[in-house]
């Protein structure tokens, strides 16, 4: 599957050349959102490759000059078009490494998880998200999903846990 040129935008370098997602040269720091509601965490299926149609958090890439937790709440926004609110710091990070049939590494992404709380506006799949749903804990490991993704979702259940008992 070809992807998209890159070029004119986040991750470009100062010289003039796209640093690019396919084949970089280094990895790419990205953060995602466990959006939890009424015990529930809200999922979207990927609409771009690597991994298209695969359940997983919204998120994307980190822009120069924003932090981790703004970033999260922009890609919850630019994705799905909900609004929420960041609970304490970012949870563990997953690293995403896949390799082409040469061993090249294709893709490699670090991702800053955050747990954050729905505030409004009913999530809708857009360019980036095939689909939206909102999934029990538990219904998740039916799901193809990305990598560590439950054992994101359970320090996440935590976090927001934590955070009501303490309210």
């Amino acid at each position: 599957m070809t992807e998209p040129p890159q070029g004119n935008g986040p991750g470009d370098r100062a010289d003039g050349q796209a640093e690019g997602r396919l084949f970089p040269s280094r990895p790419l720091i990205g953060v995602s959102v466990a959006v939890i509601r009424d015990g529930r965490v809200l999922l979207a299926a990927r609409a771009n490759e690597p991994m298209r149609g695969v359940w997983t958090l919204p998120g994307g890439l980190v822009e120069a000059g924003e932090s981790l937790a703004a970033a999260a709440l922009r890609e919850l926004r630019e994705e799905v078009g909900s609004v929420a609110e960041v609970v304490g710091p970012s949870l563990t990070p997953t690293e995403i490494i896949l390799r082409d049939d040469g061993n090249r590494i294709r893709h490699h992404y670090v991702i800053h998880p955050h747990a954050a709380l729905w505030r409004d506006i009913e999530p809708a799949p857009g360019p980036e998200a095939l689909a939206v749903r909102w999934a029990r804990l538990e219904e998740v490991a039916a799901l193809q999903t990305t990598p560590g993704l439950i054992d994101t979702l359970r320090e996440a259940f935590s976090r927001v846990s934590a955070a009501e008992g303490s309210a």
